[in-house]
C-alpha cells in the first residue's frame, strides 16, 4: 500500500459513492488506473465493503451509551454465551472483548433513556454471565469516523 492507495481510501471514507472518474481526479490517476487500484484493494480485503452512513436522529435513535461489562467468571464458555446474547440484541451496535478491569465494551443505541433502561434490565440483566455493568452516556459527539 502506497500514498496513492491511502488517498483513495481516505476519499472513499468521506464519499463511498464518488464516481471512479471523480475519485481518479481527486487522487491524480487516470480512471482506468484508479479502478484497477480500487479493485485490488477490494480483492485483498482492504476495502471490506460499502455501507450507508445513517442519521441516527432521523431514525429516532437519540440515546447512545458505551457500556463496560464484567463477567462473573473468566471462562471461554461464558464469553461465548455472552457474545451470542449480544449478537441477538439489536440495540448493541458494537461488542468488543477488551483487556483491563472488564471483559467487554459495548456501544448501545436506542431511542431514549426509557429504552436504555429496558435494555439494561431486560437484556443485559438477563444474561447470567454478567456481574458488573457500568454505563457511559454519550452527551455529544465531536468526532466519529465510523462508516
Amino acid at each position: 500500500m502506497d500514498d496513492i492507495d491511502r488517498r483513495i481510501l481516505q476519499t472513499l471514507r468521506c464519499d463511498g459513492r464518488i464516481t471512479n472518474a471523480d475519485l481518479a481526479a481527486a487522487v491524480g490517476l487516470s480512471p482506468s488506473a484508479c479502478l484497477r487500484r480500487v479493485q485490488e484493494l477490494e480483492r485483498t480485503g482492504v476495502i471490506a465493503g460499502y455501507r450507508a452512513v445513517l442519521d441516527r436522529a432521523a431514525m429516532g435513535i437519540g440515546f447512545t451509551a458505551y457500556v463496560a461489562v464484567g463477567l462473573a467468571e473468566h471462562h471461554k464458555k461464558n464469553q461465548a454465551a455472552f457474545e451470542r446474547a449480544m449478537a441477538t440484541a439489536p440495540q448493541v451496535k458494537e461488542c468488543h472483548n477488551v483487556t483491563g478491569a472488564i471483559e467487554y465494551l459495548l456501544r448501545v443505541e436506542v431511542e431514549d433513556l426509557a429504552a436504555y433502561k429496558a435494555f439494561h434490565t431486560e437484556v443485559l440483566g438477563a444474561v447470567p454471565q454478567v456481574s458488573t455493568i457500568t454505563s457511559y452516556i454519550v452527551m455529544e459527539t465531536s468526532k466519529d469516523e465510523r462508516a
